[in-house]
């Protein structure tokens, strides 16, 4: 038995390798893991049930409170880091050894994981998008429910979580329906035949704006004949919502009303209409669609 167990301790004592004139065994890598996860484990109760609780005394933006809970677990997680290195014995004064290994990364085809990484820290402090935002990235439309250093959860209007890399939002295009001012406009085009009462249709489109309990009153809904087409007055249509979220439940609901008050008032919505002339060889026939 002892002869198992001198064996095992000559296996995990064993150096594999060499850091900064530092031999580092299984056994150090073990207590490193040890060291990191145990900090993890700590910095996500820290944030559950003391600092969630803390910031919610203060009233703080949910996405203050968010930005600063996620700064303080990278802090805790960061300082279990150095003392887990310190404690095997590997020097990183300087952050010498750190940057060593993210160029030893990059040159091994980690651009993109660094580049996330870097993205990240920028969204957590510029906070372009913040947990809760309506977001478009892409042909991703949803709502924002985890910032992490790597990437950014989006639940989407189909309740599919979609992962999407930090550096997409940095880069790219990025649509964010509630950041600062959360009201957002909806513009509806409805054609009216020319045989329409003009007056009687500014005011039946005015009355389906008023009369939507979820359209704002200020700004105030907006009437207006846009062009004359082909076949009929192009109206407009203009209104303002609080929720975003409810874009397009709201514009369902107005056309909707649009079909059911015109057919009250007999307000036509024309068919698009085309002369066709079928030409033979002894007449000419015009026929209207």
């Amino acid at each position: 038995m002892d002869i198992f167990i001198d064996r095992i301790k000559e296996v995990i004592s064993f150096p594999l390798f060499t850091i900064n004139q530092t031999q580092v065994s299984l056994l150090s890598l073990i207590i490193l893991v040890f060291i990191i996860l145990l900090f993890t484990m700590l910095s996500k109760s820290i944030n559950n049930r003391i600092l969630q609780k803390f910031f919610s005394k203060f009233k703080l933006d949910e996405g203050i409170q968010y930005t600063l809970t996620k700064i303080a677990q990278y802090i805790i997680i960061s300082a279990g880091v150095v003392l887990a290195f310190q404690f095997i014995g590997v020097d990183l004064s300087g952050l010498a050894v750190i940057l060593g290994f993210l160029s030893v990364g990059i040159g091994f085809g980690l651009q993109n994981i660094t580049s996330n990484f870097i993205s990240g820290i920028i969204l957590l402090f510029e906070r372009p998008i913040r947990v809760g935002d309506r977001v478009t990235v892409g042909e991703t439309e949803g709502d924002v429910t985890n910032i992490s250093i790597r990437a950014t959860s989006i639940r989407s209007v189909n309740n599919i979580s979609i992962i999407v890399p930090n550096s997409e939002f940095i880069s790219g295009r990025v649509i964010n329906w509630t950041h600062g001012d959360k009201k957002i406009r909806i513009d509806l085009e409805i054609g009216v035949s020319y045989n329409s009462d003009l007056d009687l249709v500014l005011r039946v489109l005015k009355e389906i704006a008023v009369q939507n309990a979820e359209v704002l009153e200020s700004p105030e809904p907006e009437v207006h004949l846009k062009t004359f087409g082909d076949s009929s007055w192009n109206m407009h249509l203009r209104v303002w919502i609080p929720n975003p979220k409810r874009f397009h439940y709201v514009r369902s609901e107005l056309n909707c009303a649009i079909v059911r008050k015109f057919k009250e008032h007999n307000i036509e919505i024309p068919f698009p209409q085309r002369d066709i002339h079928i030409r033979s060889n002894n007449s000419e026939q015009k026929i209207i669609n």
